[in-house]
C-alpha cells in the first residue's frame, strides 16, 4: 500500500490544488502588472548579469523561473544547499527554460571569503537578488538559534552591501516579510533591521524589497509538511484558529521580479490582498485529504492520531488528523503589510501596493547599531531578554 500511496502523490497536481483550494484564483494575480510592464522588464533584464543568493530555495527558485523568459546574459546562483542547487539545474534544463550559456550554480556561503573572491573576479553584477534568510519564528528557540538568525538576516547582509558598494549594481533586491510591519518577535525584528540596513545604501545603488505572505507549500512550511506526512502515511496536525494570506510559488517569484526591476529605489512592494482571502491551515489539510481520496478522521490528541495511523498501512481511507487551538505567543494574530505611519502608493500597480519614502540618508547610525548588535551576539552573557532590550531601545 505504501508504494501505491507514493504513486498517488507522484501524479497529484499540487500546483492545480494550490490555485483552486489555497489561493482560490484561476491564474496568478500579478499577470496584469507583468503584462503592462513586459517591455520595461525586458529592457532591464535582457543581456544583464544576474546573481541570485539563496536561489535554490522556494522563493529564490521561483524568482529565477520568473526571470528566465527575459533572457539575462549570465545567471550565477549561490546557495549552501548543494542538492537543491543540483535539482534546480535539472529543473531549469528539462523545463523548457532558456538557460544562459553563462550559468553557474555555486554551493557556497555568501558570507565566505570564496564568495567574495568570486564576486570580485567577476567584477560584480547588474542585478543582485538575495533570498538567503531565516524565515520561521520557530528559529527563536534559544540564543544559539537567535544569533544565527541575526547573523544571516542582518549582519551577513551588511557585509554583502559593503561589497556591493564597491561594485554598484543596477539594483539590489532582498525579500522581507509581513512580520517586519510592527514586529512582535525577533524574526520580524531581524527583517525590520534588514530593511533599515538596505535603505541606508539607497543613495549608493538602487535597493528594493517586498513584504508578502505565506508561500503555499514552500519548503519547511506547515502545508509542505502535510505532503511529507502523506508520503510517510503519518497523521496530520494543524491549528484551527490561524488564518493566513497565501500566494502561490509562481506568484512569489513574480512579485520579487516586479519589485526588483520595476519598483523605485527605497520602496517596499506588497500584494493587494483582502481579508476574505485568508485561509486556515486545518481547511487546507481537509481539502488536501479530500483531493487525495481520504476521509478526515478527527482525533482528540497527537497520540490518538499516531495510534490510528497504523490502519493506513492496511489500506484504510480514513486519515487521522489532530486539529488544535494554537498557542500564538510570539506570533501575530493577524497579518499586516504596512503600518499606519508608512506612506503608500496604491495606484501605480494594479495588483501591488508600494510603501514609499524609505531611503535613509545617513547610514552611520544604522551601521553603529549593527556593530553593537554584533558585539552583543558574541558576548556569552547576552540572553534573549537583553537582546530584546537592545533592539527595542
Amino acid at each position: 500500500m505504501i508504494k501505491q500511496e507514493k504513486r498517488d502523490l507522484a501524479v497529484f497536481n499540487l500546483e492545480k490544488f494550490i490555485y483552486e483550494k489555497v489561493i482560490c484564483r484561476p491564474v496568478s494575480m500579478f499577470l496584469p502588472d507583468l503584462e503592462e510592464r513586459r517591455d520595461e522588464i525586458t529592457r532591464r533584464v535582457a543581456g544583464k548579469r544576474v546573481l541570485v543568493i539563496g536561489g535554490a530555495g522556494s522563493i529564490g527558485s521561483s524568482f529565477i523561473r520568473a526571470l528566465m523568459p527575459y533572457k539575462p546574459a549570465a545567471l550565477i546562483v549561490v546557495d549552501t544547499n548543494e542538492n537543491a542547487l543540483a535539482e534546480l539545474t535539472r529543473s531549469l534544463r528539462s523545463g523548457g527554460y532558456s538557460v544562459p550559456t553563462d550559468y553557474i550554480p555555486y554551493p557556497m556561503d555568501y558570507a565566505s571569503p570564496i564568495f567574495e573572491r568570486m564576486f570580485r573576479e567577476r567584477g560584480g553584477f547588474d542585478i543582485v537578488a538575495n533570498f538567503a534568510a531565516h524565515k520561521h519564528v520557530r528559529s527563536e528557540k534559544d540564543m544559539y538559534s537567535v544569533a544565527a538568525m541575526f547573523r544571516n538576516n542582518v549582519l551577513n547582509a551588511r557585509n554583502l552591501l559593503a561589497l556591493l558598494g564597491e561594485y554598484p549594481p543596477d539594483c539590489y533586491f532582498c525579500v522581507s516579510t509581513d512580520k517586519a510591519a510592527n514586529p512582535v518577535n525577533l524574526m520580524g525584528a531581524s527583517k525590520r533591521l534588514m530593511e533599515e540596513l538596505i535603505f541606508a545604501y539607497a543613495g549608493t545603488f538602487p535597493v528594493k524589497t517586498a513584504r508578502f505572505a505565506n508561500v503555499a507549500f514552500s519548503n519547511g512550511s506547515l502545508p509542505d509538511g502535510f505532503m511529507h506526512r502523506l508520503s510517510a502515511l503519518e497523521p496530520l496536525t494543524a491549528p484551527t484558529d490561524v488564518r493566513r494570506y497565501f500566494v502561490s510559488p509562481e506568484e512569489s517569484g513574480q512579485i520579487c521580479l516586479l519589485s526588483a526591476v520595476t519598483a523605485n529605489t527605497g520602496e517596499i512592494l506588497f500584494p493587494k490582498l483582502e481579508e476574505a482571502q485568508m485561509m486556515r491551515f486545518d481547511r487546507i489539510a481537509e481539502d488536501l485529504l479530500a483531493a487525495m481520496g481520504y476521509n478526515v478522521l478527527k482525533c482528540a490528541s497527537d497520540e490518538e492520531a499516531v495510534e490510528k495511523a497504523a490502519a493506513l498501512r492496511s489500506g484504510s481511507r480514513d486519515y487521522p488528523v489532530h486539529f488544535f487551538t494554537s498557542d500564538t505567543s510570539g506570533e501575530k494574530s493577524f497579518e499586516e503589510f504596512y503600518t499606519g505611519t508608512e506612506s503608500l502608493d496604491l495606484t501605480r500597480y494594479k495588483t501591488l501596493g508600494a510603501i514609499t519614502g524609505k531611503v535613509i540618508d545617513d547610514r552611520d547610525p544604522v551601521l553603529d547599531f549593527l556593530a553593537r548588535l554584533s558585539d552583543a551576539l558574541e558576548d556569552p552573557k547576552t540572553d534573549k531578554e537583553s537582546l530584546v532590550a537592545l533592539i527595542g531601545g
